[in-house]
């Protein structure tokens, strides 16, 4: 790096793997760089991540999950643009996205393969494809905008760069490629030039390029230049040039800038180096050139002169960026380091001047930059033309010199005194004008400038150049202006800042609002009561909205809301306008404001009641007196408000009852703020003064409220009034939400009492809550003209009998018609009988059916007519239903029982009838004859009714019938169970009559299924032969046949070989399969050999009879090949590998060839299995068939013909053979097989197995695998063949996840100097990593310590730090442990292993270095304590190091401790100016314990944090005169008055007693030292006491001490002072108040008199207060007569519809008043006093 005097400074400012990121992602396509705010590294291991690292914050880098080719961020924001190739194509995907937002802004999907991409502004990118260039916008929807092709010349070139100038007229791309044939090393440069406007393209040679922009002398517009570095080779010749060239001059004009070119050196050492970058600094006007191998090149802009030339990294540079702000740049190199250089501001010129000798230069930089070191030069330059009357150049001089050095007032001075020749341009003039050209004046050359331009009256000049910013604006320059221009003077004063001159003049303007706006912004505080009166005397709205716009002010408003209401009140009597103001300010109904809400109340009350109304309606003050309030409401009328602010009963009631003027709704709303008892009370006055007036009122409220009041309580209130009325009304809105049924009955009762007969039905109908049986009672003794509501009652709760009864008992039979026929006809059954019980007239209950007729239910009538034994009484009623076409069941029921019992035709009636009910009419036939309820329930397929009453009569015969006809399977299943006790003669039934009766298949294929699901084996035996072979017409049947075999195989086994002789027509292969199943395997035998299935019956042989003698004779009887595969599969299971090996070629079947190989190798016979795998490849390929060949061959060790067959076309997996050849342990055969298939990898192992190492050796070689290398080094150092071990091992440590386990392999059998000669020929390696010097390192740690060092300073930076730091630790290695910590940056456990092994590890420079930069705050006070404890002397050194990072109270607290706070006092006292407690403390004692009192007070004095009272009672009584100064200065400090005033007396410190009396603002203690100095005889200290005391003391006191003791003469220089100040404060009032008086004449002509003599009035009062305050103490009169006498006069004073405001004494919160005090004398006009003293004495 660059030494400290050197003009461009360098400094790393972090490096990346510190951040946790792999150097070997430290590269050009991994890292980018946009901008000095962002790095962005993609990683693609072990993880696809992305990691943003923000330069202001570089040690929290942002790491994310983003798989990307390549991420930019943008210079500014964090925006993140990302690319990626889209699978299987050569597109590419770009996306952009808003990481704060976490929003996608844009995407598009590129057409062709993106090469190259950067941001060239904030808002752009620039997208380089293959083929051409395009602009892509962030903002918007577009797509990238192709700009150019590329030029040919940069075609197969790596683009390295594109930038555009800042107008985007001019666009760069930069390219490389390799070199020429004769140097490659040597990279060529492209360069593709684009103009936009012309669209055209210049193709150059060249490494690096950039704009810049520069403005020459004499232009007004800067120039845009282009920069570009080349190094190119001619005839052998390498020519390095820089180029700056303009760009965009216009033909035939003066160009701004000449062309410049300079030569770039390049050292020997750096002959192959090239240019990769080029930054451009805009703040210094500088060019920086980065190359490759790290060198600097610094030209200067303007005229391309060398200015500096160094290497800046020893590590190759890959990525810059331009760090605008300082004017540098960021450079990143390969291993990690971001560099930044920047110019060294106090040396670049010096050393320009001095090294360089370009004195022009050195000048040109100073001015371009303002960098200081070229003063003097200036200074002369300047001289030097002013000498020469170049006034011109002087001043232009003058205006660019650094830091402004000639911009002074003596400048301006000289340029004064040049005398002015006549036609020319005063050289003042000319100098103004240059710096005005330039830039902005200081405030003296625009004062100066100003005064030129007012004196010839040119004011428009003035506001040009300050709205251009061009003059700097003081209070003498608004002064100046004010005298042409008011409102110019005004802007000046505002960016001067100059508060009280703003003010003023914002006042003179009338424009009062924006005091407050302006005060605000600058934070001045005016005078706002002054101003506050300014305004009212004029403008009463205006100090309406002042007020309002104070009380919104930050902090509250400065003047007190009352004063503020006063003023309105008092002074002009704005009633309204208080209110206006009072009403806004209150808005907030804070309790403070109990007060002013009460006031603003009242005045309305009395004056506005209306006003008043509205504010309590808006409910906006809640803090007011209340009782005041509503005595004020009920003298105002306002009842309803009197009512909402009373609290106690009594008030209630004496105002409610004045319901005349209280409105009905707000009324209701108010009973709802009451508690329930009160509401009840207030109520019940309510209907006791006016029943019928109220009542309305009363019931409303009641409805309202009636969940708080409850309604048991508004029921009773009103059956106390016995007002029915009220009742019915109240219930009636709460009837629909109530569920009592005691509120629903009272309602019923109320309605039925007043009258409402069609409520009563309502509710009767509707309601479901009220007691039915009460209602009906009640509604029975109430017996109401209409029966109607009895109707709904009785019909709803079933009480239709009592109805009936009652009805019919009223002779009420209109009533029992309409209800059964109009209101329910369904009880028409319960009122038929209720009449029957009743003996009512048959005629007219056949009238009352014949009436209903279709809507009469019929089958609950007929039970009603059965039960009473009436049932003919309905014969007619039912005869006419079925005449009429009815089908209902019942009618016919009915009808069907009547003829049953007539015993009219009833067989008829059950057959040929359709409609009735089968098992209602067979029930009741059940017991008057069972073959009629058969019929019957036969006719309804009643099966489980008619199976009962046929065993019960016992009539199995028909039920056997029933069932068979049925062929219902739940049938059948329900009478064949196990617990029918009648089964078995139904059972009977069905084989002897029942099936052979019947002619249906269906029906006995049912029967058989019935039979078989109720497993009834014999008995479906007994049935099948019955049916199969007695020659029935299902004898033949081929189910039935089956079915017969089938069971018996189950029920009768004896049988089954009976059944195959005699039946043919059966499934053979199917029930020979049962037959097996069912272990009758010669039965099942006997079925396979009649139906001719020869495998099936040989399976039976061989898997269930398992007789293989039988099967193998049986095979050779029918000679079939399945036969025989399966006789040989059974003996394959048998073992009897041979037997099935022929048995397999006699059936010519290679199927099983998997089985027989498997049994072969089982059984070690390889010769049979030879001639058995010769015959299956006859008839198939298989590579297992070939493999297995070859293995066989092996076993029996006939290698040869192995070869033969390996060379002769085969399907065999060459290499899974070789493998298993391998595995078990044919090394030879295994190696001819992998010889001829090339694997040298097994081909080495299987000659290691061998023993042939040297062969192993080369065919590891061929195969080039690690896993290979190590295998054959393992056995290599097994064997102790460490030369071919080492050959091994140099190839297998290049791979770092090798490396590891080749070291342990090396380490486990001892060979440690093997190993470390191993690692230490590696280093030579070309593709050496990290993980060689590392293993090393750990190898020189464990057996060669004495080379750990030489080798970790060596190779710092290739190493893995981190395990050579555990190693270093297990082995004791302190020294070289801290320095590798040092190296990893955890200076953490740097400190703590120095500190823990000091003797081999401390090094005290190095320790200081390592500690300030730990993490954990707790080794900083562990090095205290290590210091402490071995380094004592060194420890201030230390703590001054630290001062920055400790908590010093802490370490006061460690040394304290100790007891060695003395050791730490250097210390101590570099860190007091933090204030801290303890240091304070601890020094004080020391200052205390040395008795270094000028120490102490300056500590006291200047750090306040510490205990002051504790110390102060430690000194008070210290020896030292000077100690207990301080203790009563330190009293003094802490507000404890009493005790440094006694501390100072006692010591006769009466200065300092008379000091701490003014500062405590007491008048008790003032006054009391004013009598201790009388009783001592101190008359001086008297009358100093009286000046320094001066605000305290009270005169009356004062003059009356004076006089008691005689000491007059001392105390009149006191009184005359008072007398004087008090007059003056008197002659200003009365002048501020004519001045008011003679404002507002025009408007308040008839107040004129008025305000005269109050003025006078106010003069003679002040004037007599004055001089009665003088001669109180002579008179002594009472400070009470005093008070009472102001209070009067300021009574006459104000009208008498206000009161008026307290004096002080009189009216303040200390005497229990309502008004607050009144503003200090200095809010009203008059000086503040000073802090201590007298003012001056005033002459008369």
């Amino acid at each position: 790096m660059a030494s400290a005097n050197a003009p461009i400074a360098m400094r790393e400012v972090l490096t990346l793997p510190s951040l946790g990121i792999n150097p070997q992602f430290v590269t050009f396509t991994h890292v980018t760089m946009e901008s000095d705010k962002y790095i962005c590294v993609r990683e693609t291991a072990p993880q696809n991540s992305l990691v943003i690292i923000d330069m202001s914050m570089p040690m929290q880098p942002l790491r994310r999950p983003i798989t990307a080719d390549s991420a930019l961020m943008n210079p500014n924001a964090k925006i993140l643009a990302l690319k990626a190739q889209l699978q299987g194509s050569t597109q590419d995907h770009l996306q952009i996205f808003n990481i704060d937002q976490k929003t996608k802004i844009k995407s598009h999907q590129m057409p062709e393969q993106v090469v190259f991409w950067k941001w060239i502004n904030l808002k752009m990118l620039g997208i380089v494809t293959q083929t051409s260039v395009y602009h892509w916008s962030i903002e918007g929807e577009g797509e990238p905008v192709k700009m150019f092709d590329r030029a040919a010349n940069l075609t197969n070139n790596q683009i390295i760069n594109y930038r555009c100038d800042p107008s985007e007229k001019w666009l760069v791309l930069i390219g490389i490629a390799p070199g020429a044939p004769e140097r490659p090393q040597l990279v060529k440069g492209h360069m593709q030039l684009f103009s936009v406007e012309q669209q055209r393209s210049q193709a150059l040679e060249a490494h690096a390029a950039s704009f810049a922009s520069f403005k020459a002398a004499g232009k007004e517009n800067p120039s845009t230049l282009v920069c570009f570095a080349s190094k190119t080779t001619n005839a052998g010749q390498i020519a390095s040039k820089l180029h700056v060239i303009e760009l965009g001059a216009q033909p035939g004009c003066k160009p701004g800038f000449t062309k410049k070119q300079a030569d770039l050196f390049f050292p020997p050492d750096f002959a192959d180096d090239f240019p990769v970058a080029m930054q451009i600094s805009q703040k210094y006007s500088l060019i920086y050139v980065i190359t490759k191998l790290g060198l600097l090149f610094v030209y200067d802009l303007e005229t391309a002169t060398a200015v500096y030339r160094n290497r800046i990294s020893p590590d190759p540079i890959f990525l810059t960026s331009e760090a605008s702000t300082v004017g540098g740049f960021y450079a990143i190199n390969r291993r990690g380091q971001v560099l930044l250089a920047t110019v060294n501001e106090a040396t670049i010129v010096p050393f320009v001047s001095g090294q360089l000798n370009n004195l022009e230069l050195a000048v040109s930089l100073a001015k371009r930059g303002n960098l200081p070191g070229a003063e003097n030069l200036v200074v002369q330059r300047f001289h030097e033309l002013f000498s020469q009357t170049k006034y011109k150049e002087a001043a232009e001089l003058a205006a660019e010199s650094p830091k402004g050095i000639l911009r002074t007032p003596e400048t301006v001075a000289k340029f004064q005194s040049v005398p002015v020749q006549s036609g020319q341009t005063p050289p003042l003039l000319q100098y103004f004008g240059t710096l005005l050209t330039r830039g902005k004046l200081n405030a003296f050359e625009s004062l100066e400038l100003s005064r030129l331009v007012v004196n010839q009256n040119k004011k428009n000049l003035l506001e040009n150049w300050l709205a251009e910013d061009k003059l700097e604006c003081s209070e003498e320059l608004g002064d100046l202006v004010k005298t042409v221009d008011n409102d110019l003077a005004l802007k000046i004063y505002i960016k001067a800042r100059c508060t009280p001159k703003v003010v003023a003049a914002f006042a003179e303007r009338r424009e009062f609002d924006k005091i407050l706006i302006y005060s605000k912004q600058v934070g001045y505080t005016p005078d706002y009561l002054f101003l506050l009166q300014t305004i009212l005397r004029s403008d009463p709205q205006g100090a309406v909205n002042f007020s309002l716009m104070m009380s919104q002010m930050e902090g509250g408003c400065p003047v007190d809301y009352n004063t503020i209401t006063d003023l309105f009140l008092q002074q002009r009597n704005m009633i309204r306008e208080a209110t206006a103001f009072l009403l806004d300010v209150l808005k907030p109904n804070l309790p403070e404001h109990a007060f002013l809400q009460t006031k603003v109340l009242e005045i309305n009350l009395v004056t506005y009641p209306n006003v008043a109304d509205a504010i309590l309606a808006n409910g906006m003050f809640s803090h007011y007196d209340r009782p005041r309030i509503a005595q004020l409401c009920e003298k105002a009328g306002l009842y309803i408000r009197a009512l909402q602010h009373y609290t106690e009963l009594p008030d209630i009631k004496r105002v409610i009852v004045n319901t005349h003027a209280i409105e009905p709704q707000a009324l209701v709303e108010f009973f709802g703020t009451l508690s329930s008892e009160w509401a009840l009370e207030c109520m019940k006055d309510l209907l006791l003064v006016n029943l019928r007036g109220n009542l309305q009122i009363i019931v409303q409220t009641a409805k309202e409220y009636s969940e708080q009041l409850g309604v048991d309580a508004c029921i009773q209130l009103f059956e106390q009034f016995k007002s029915y009325e009220g009742l019915y009304f109240f219930l009636g809105s709460y009837l629909s939400s109530s569920e009592d049924p005691d509120i629903h009955f009272k309602y019923i009762e109320a309605a039925a009492k007043t009258g409402q007969i069609k409520e009563v039905e309502r509710v009767t109908r509707e309601s479901n809550f009220y007691d039915p049986e009460k209602t009906k009672n009640f509604l029975m003794e109430a017996k109401l003209p209409d029966a109607r509501p009895l109707i709904n009652v009785c019909d709803r709760f079933g009480f239709v009998p009592d109805l009936t009864h009652f009805l019919y008992t009223n002779n009420m039979l209109r009533y029992i018609e309409g209800y059964v026929q109009k209101v329910n006809p369904g009880n028409a059954p319960m009122v038929v009988g209720q009449l029957l019980d009743d003996e009512c007239p048959e005629d007219f209950i056949k009238g009352l059916i014949l009436s209903v007729r279709s809507l009469l239910p019929v089958e609950p009538l007929v039970a009603e007519c059965e039960k009473r034994n009436r049932l003919r009484l309905l014969t007619q009623f039912l005869e006419h239903l079925v005449s009429e076409g009815s089908q209902d069941v019942h009618v016919h029921n009915a009808l069907g029982m009547i003829i049953i019992d007539s015993n009219n035709n009833p067989e008829h009636f059950l057959t040929t009838n359709p409609y009735y009910d089968s098992r209602v009419v067979g029930k009741y036939c059940e017991k008057r004859d069972p073959t009629l309820a058969v019929v019957a329930y036969r006719r309804g397929q009643c099966d489980d009714e008619l199976i009962n009453v046929t065993n019960k009569n016992s009539l199995f015969k028909l039920q056997a019938r029933y069932v068979v006809e049925r062929m219902d399977a739940d049938l059948w299943e329900k009478v064949l169970v196990p617990e029918n006790d009648y089964r078995r003669q139904l059972i009977d039934q069905v084989v002897s009559t029942a099936l052979p009766e019947s002619k249906s298949p269906e029906q006995v294929s049912a029967a058989v299924k019935a039979f078989m699901t109720a497993d009834l084996p014999h008995e479906l035996i007994e049935l099948l032969e019955k049916i199969v072979l007695q020659n029935s017409a299902f004898s033949g049947n081929f189910n039935l046949q089956n079915l017969l075999i089938l069971t018996a195989i189950k029920a009768d086994p004896s049988r089954v070989m009976d059944y195959v002789n005699r039946l043919d027509n059966f499934d053979g292969p199917a029930v020979g399969e049962v037959a097996v199943e069912a272990q009758l395997y010669e039965e099942a035998f006997a079925i396979f050999k009649k139906f001719n299935l020869n495998v099936q019956a040989v399976n039976v042989l061989l898997d269930n009879i398992q007789s293989i003698e039988r099967a193998v004779e049986f095979a050779f009887r029918v000679e079939e090949d399945d036969v025989w595969s399966q006789v040989a599969k059974a003996q394959l299971r048998e073992g009897l590998v041979s037997d099935a090996v022929e048995s397999f070629i006699r059936a010519d079947d290679a199927t099983q060839f998997l089985d027989v190989i498997r049994a072969a190798e089982d059984a070690n016979i390889y010769h049979d299995l030879v001639k058995y795998l010769l015959m299956v490849r006859q008839k198939i390929k298989e590579p297992k068939v070939d493999g297995e060949l070859i293995y066989a061959y092996a076993k029996i060790d006939r290698l040869g013909e192995i070869e033969e067959f390996i060379l002769m076309p085969n399907v065999a997996n060459l290499q899974n053979v070789g493998d298993r050849l391998f595995d078990d342990a044919l090394y030879e055969a295994a190696k001819i097989i992998f010889t001829f298939i090339s694997n040298w990898a097994k081909l080495a192992s299987t000659l290691v197995k061998l023993r042939q190492f040297q062969g192993a050796v080369d065919a590891a070689r061929k195969a080039n695998s690690s896993k290979t290398w190590k295998e054959v080094c393992f056995a290599c150092v097994d064997a102790e063949e460490f030369r071919l071990a080492q050959i091994c091992g140099l190839n297998i440590i290049i791979q770092v996840d090798d490396l590891e386990e080749v070291s342990d392999y090396y380490q486990n059998r001892g060979c440690f100097n093997e190993l470390i000669s191993l690692m230490e020929s590696g280093l030579g390696l070309e593709r050496v990593h990290m993980g060689i010097f590392t293993e090393l390192g750990v190898l020189y740690a464990r057996y060669r310590p004495d080379k750990l060092m030489e080798h970790i300073k060596l190779f710092s930076t290739q190493l893995n730090i981190p395990k050579l730091i555990r190693v270093c630790d297990e082995q004791q290695h302190w020294k070289e442990l801290t320095y590798l910590y040092i190296q990893y940056d955890e200076f953490d456990n740097a400190a703590t292993t120095i500190m823990n092994h000091s003797p081999d590890a401390w090094d005290h420079m190095q320790f200081k270095d390592v500690v300030v930069k730990v993490a954990n705050v707790e080794l900083y006070y562990k090095a205290v304590h290590f210091y402490l404890q071995e380094h004592p002397d060194l420890i201030n050194d230390l703590l001054h190091v630290l001062a920055l990072r400790v908590d010093h109270t802490r370490v006061v607290d460690i040394m304290r401790k100790a007891g060695h706070l003395h050791l730490v006092k250097p210390y101590m006292v570099a860190v007091q100016s933090n204030n801290v407690a303890a240091v304070n403390e601890a020094l004080n004692k020391i200052y205390v314990e040395e008795e270094d009192y000028d120490r102490l007070r300056e500590s006291v004095d200047m750090h306040d944090n510490f205990d002051q009272i504790g110390l102060a009672q430690r000194i008070e009584k210290h020896e030292l005169l000077e100690m207990r100064r301080i203790a009563a200065y330190i009293y003094k400090k802490a507000g404890r008055w009493k005790q440094s005033i006694a501390l100072s007396k006692k010591d006769n410190l009466y200065k300092d007693a008379m000091e701490t009396c003014s500062q405590s603002g007491d008048r008790e203690l003032s006054e009391e030292l004013l009598v201790y100095f009388i009783e001592q005889g101190k008359k001086e200290c008297f009358a100093s006491c009286l000046f320094i005391c001066y605000d305290l003391i009270r005169p009356d006191v004062a003059v009356e001490l004076a006089w008691t003791n005689n000491m007059l003469d001392f105390a009149f220089p006191y009184l005359l002072q008072f007398i004087r100040e008090y007059t003056s404060k008197v002659d200003e009032l009365i002048k501020d108040k004519i001045e008011a008086q003679n404002e507002v004449k025009v408007k308040e002509n008839e107040e004129k008199d008025l305000v005269a003599q109050q003025a006078r009035w106010t003069h003679s009062f002040l004037t007599i207060l004055f001089f009665f305050f003088f001669f109180s103490s002579v008179f002594l009169l009472p400070n009470n007569d005093i008070d009472f006498l102001l209070q009067n006069m300021y009574a006459q004073l104000l009208p008498l519809a206000l009161p008026a405001p307290p004096v002080p004494g009189m009216g303040g919160p200390g005497m229990g008043g309502p008004y607050p005090p009144p503003p200090p004398m200095a809010g009203m006009g008059m000086p503040p006093m000073p802090p201590f003293g007298m003012p001056p004495m005033a002459t008369y």
